[in-house]
């Protein structure tokens, strides 16, 4: 069968790219099995930098640690989407001072790296003052600057790829701006844009792991501390390896929540789909 941007391939082919895809994941097990050979030969597999972990004090360090990084991610989700929300709203108002102001903000904390958000806020504000500012402060606030401008623009290409009948039926029946876009826009863009929201809430949770810099004591700050435990053997790949494996089983945790809440509320709405959303026009 022939498509109308490439041919279908042939018998020989098909050969061809069997052959090339043996060949890739035999590259890949050679890689994986040289890094492993490593990991061995550098002791990471010995039994004494393991035994750590066994110890209940560590364990309840582990544990406060993931808290944190939940506590952080939590928050900071939370105000990254009232604050997407927000300035989605305002990038799509017809008057120029609310949305020139909102289209800056977006910009530039779109624009600027998390990390240097998060060292502004906690290594930059205090001199001036600003003594309120604590490791988790500077976490939450970065975590929400930075993904709330990314969900505006998440917002704003939801509520524009939906058909202009969708507002102007509410224009019709007497509502304001403000009831269309609350009412009927938010939640179908929303619903339409869910698996891009879902995406940067994965994102939210990985980027909590920069707190590290700024001492916010999360995870990856318990795997640094416990890497340098010289009684043990310095375990840095094996906290590096539990800690990896705690932040694999979040992200599936959420995005398995993610995806029942996204199941749910399509069964139980009657509104249609919008059109889905290329990435180029975010």
């Amino acid at each position: 069968m022939s498509s109308v941007l490439f041919d279908a391939p042939g018998p020989r082919a098909l050969r061809v790219n069997r052959l090339l895809n043996w060949l890739v994941l035999a590259l890949v097990a050679v890689a994986l099995g040289f890094v492993l050979w490593q990991f061995y030969e550098t002791g990471q597999f010995d039994a004494k930098k393991w035994s750590i972990f066994t110890y209940p004090l560590v364990q309840q360090g582990l544990l406060d640690a993931t808290i944190a990084t939940l506590q952080s991610f939590v928050v900071g989700a939370a105000l990254s989407l009232i604050l997407g929300f927000l300035l989605a709203i305002g990038r799509l108002s017809r008057h120029v001072w609310v949305r020139v102001p909102c289209t800056w903000v977006v910009e530039l904390f779109r624009a600027t790296p998390l990390l240097i958000l998060m060292m502004i806020l906690y290594y930059g504000l205090p001199p001036l003052g600003f003594t309120f500012i604590t490791p988790f402060i500077a976490v939450v606030i970065g975590l929400t600057l930075y993904n709330g401008a990314v969900l505006a623009e998440v917002f704003r290409a939801g509520v524009e790829s939906l058909p202009r009948g969708q507002s102007e039926a509410g224009y019709a029946i007497g509502m304001r701006k403000s009831q269309v876009m609350s009412i009927i826009l938010m939640p179908q863009a929303v619903r339409a844009m869910l698996p891009v929201i879902i995406a940067q809430l994965v994102v939210i949770l990985k980027d909590s792991a920069l707190g590290f810099l700024v001492t916010y004591q999360e995870l990856l700050y318990e795997a640094k501390r416990l890497g340098t435990q010289v009684q043990f053997g310095s375990p840095i790949i094996p906290a590096a390896i539990v800690v990896g494996v705690i932040y694999v089983g979040l992200c599936l945790i959420l995005s398995g929540v993610a995806k029942w809440v996204e199941r749910s509320s399509r069964r139980s709405s009657r509104i249609g789909p919008g059109r889905p959303v290329a990435a180029a026009e975010l």
